[in-house]
């Protein structure tokens, strides 16, 4: 097949976010790595580097001594690999090619330099029998098409010059010499952690140079650790890594497929204990977990930017042996718990402490509901908020409320075969877990009055200038103006600061006229503060006393 006659379909169907702007950059050096294992074991004789092409611009002003960064416009990746000998040159020229494909190469890494860049320029010096040079452009229109070359090199070496940076691809990338270098380390870092290490890489940016190696010790806290664990029938290799903490980074999962990142995802708050800071015995560090499997290599999409993998397994009949993301998860935590677990220690205290704190001095509602938490959900960030602390615990204490009543629903039938013993206890269970909900309610209430309280006390004072406030606060404290029993919510009325059987009515109307009122039959335009009604069988004046003949009507006027 001609890699001309589809190539711009499958440029077409190619997928390439602009939030992977980079990613053809990590397939060119990733390309470069294999052509060095091709024709060496030994990593320490390979050589990579990588320069930032910029536009450049003639400086007019000779007493301007600053440098100003120009705009990108492509990347050159030189290597000393193996080489485009005829192999590989079959390889290139065939869409999908399953060469190289124990390497976890998919064939389309070249399909996503067009996808970012116009034109791809190769130059290469290439050992068969004899040192050869082969070099050739590559575009969405021509396809591959052989250049002039320059007189081979006196060794063997491949240049990789991607060219003319897409607009929307190049706003969106890194734009720092430092920023593409952690970008490249973090998408490359598996080849650093493995055994035999990676070649010697520099990404160069004009006069300056960052060699991998070094960025890779200096983010190092300790040497990684590697464990392994069996998911279903599937083997995954976890590779714990503790990067320093000036690193900038941030405690996260990686999924790998092929030996590069693929996707990663927060592990802040997943694991008890894990946010912000955790140290050992070396200092202060953050915690990286990559996990690799030949199931990830296997549902890897072409592009290497994500999984076709489901987030939840499907349940029942039709469940089948793929693996969810919540699965894999759940077998992955215990393992960073494990790994972690010494680390973790002061900060599941202070959280503890944290949660314990707040709840017996600001927020005592949710006391009954803690022996009803697990372990993991006492553990907060001991920096968190009180107003998020009072939303998670809120958040809690709603998923509890939702568990009672769904066995409330289920209680009033004995289970089939239960015995009248088992059917008392599980009813009990339910009165005991009823009554602590009950006790959160009545603690709840109480501190609402309490804060209304305070509120009114501090309405009545007078202010600095030694006025009182305005009557609408008072009269909004009690009840919301212009609001009648149809459309006030209970919550926002607080009658019993007046009497505590004005809560008690059929009737309740605030700041309204006695014409809009339906039980008045009047054509009156005044507006009592609150009006109150309330009847039994038959209408009756309330009175304070006891005594039969003489009944009295409480008028209260703000």
């Amino acid at each position: 097949m001609s890699i001309k006659t589809n190539l711009i379909g499958r440029l077409r169907n190619t997928s390439l976010p602009t939030s992977h702007a980079l990613m053809p950059l990590f397939e060119a050096i990733v390309n470069s790595i294999h052509s060095i294992e091709e024709c060496s074991e030994d990593m320490t004789e390979g050589r990579i580097a990588v320069e930032i092409l910029r536009l450049q611009q003639i400086n007019l002003d000779l007493n301007d001594q600053t440098e100003t960064k120009e705009k990108i416009i492509g990347f050159k990746i030189t290597d000393n690999g193996i080489g485009f000998n005829d192999n590989n040159m079959k390889s290139f020229e065939t869409l999908d090619s399953d060469y190289k494909v124990d390497k976890g190469c998919r064939g389309i890494g070249r399909l996503l330099w067009l996808k970012a860049f116009n034109r791809v320029e190769i130059n290469s010096s290439y050992l068969d029998t004899e040192l050869k040079n082969r070099a050739f452009s590559f575009d969405a229109k021509y396809g591959v098409k052989k250049i002039d070359s320059s007189s081979p090199q006196k060794q063997r070496l491949t240049s990789v010059e991607l060219q003319e940076f897409d607009d929307k691809f190049r706003l969106a990338s890194p734009k720092t010499l430092e920023t593409i270098s952690n970008s490249i380390l973090e998408h490359c870092l598996w080849y650093f952690v493995r055994e035999g290490g990676a070649p010697e890489i520099t990404i160069k940016d004009g006069n300056a140079t960052i060699h991998l190696d070094d960025l890779y010790e200096s983010y190092m806290h300790d040497s990684a650790q590697i464990d392994r664990i069996n998911i279903g029938d599937n083997e995954f290799v976890i590779t714990h890594i503790k990067f320093r903490a000036s690193s900038a980074k941030n405690h996260v999962l990686s999924f790998c497929a092929a030996n590069r990142l693929v996707k990663e995802e927060p592990l802040t708050n997943k694991i008890p204990g894990l946010h912000g800071k955790i140290s050992d015995d070396k200092g202060d560090f953050v915690y990286s977990c990559y996990i690799g499997s030949q199931y990830l290599d296997k549902k890897v999409r072409s592009e290497r930017i994500g999984f076709n993998i489901e987030e939840n397994s499907i349940e029942g009949l039709f469940k089948g042996q793929d693996l969810s993301f919540k699965e894999i998860r759940k077998a992955i935590y215990p393992k960073i718990q494990e790994q972690l677990e010494d680390s973790l220690k002061a900060n599941i205290e202070a959280g503890r402490e944290r949660l314990f704190k707040f709840v017996a001095e600001k927020a005592p509602r949710y006391r009954p509901i803690i022996n009803r938490m697990t372990e993991a959900e006492l553990v907060v960030d001991s920096n968190i908020s009180d107003n998020d602390l009072d939303l998670y615990l809120h958040k809690q204490l709603t998923a509890l409320e939702r568990e009672i009543l769904k066995k409330g629903h289920s209680l009033l039938t004995p289970e089939h075969g239960e015995k009248p013993s088992e059917y008392i206890s599980r009813i009990q269970e339910y009165l005991s877990d009823v009554s602590d909900m009950k006790k959160s309610d009545l603690a709840d209430y109480l501190c609402h009055r309490k804060v209304v309280i305070d509120l009114f006390e501090k309405a009545l004072e007078k202010d600095s200038s030694g006025k009182y406030v305005t009557e609408d606060i008072i009269h909004e404290l009690i009840m919301p103006m212009g609001e009648d029993s149809n459309t006030a919510e209970p919550v926002d009325c607080n009658l019993w600061l007046l009497d505590e059987r004005l809560s008690f009515h059929d009737y309740l109307a605030s700041d309204k006229t006695l014409k809009s009122m339906p039980i008045t039959g009047s054509t009156e335009t005044k507006e009592p503060d609150i009006c109150s009604l309330n009847y039994y069988d038959t209408p009756l004046l309330m009175s304070e006393r006891d005594t039969a003949p003489l009944a009295s009507i409480v008028v209260v006027e703000i």
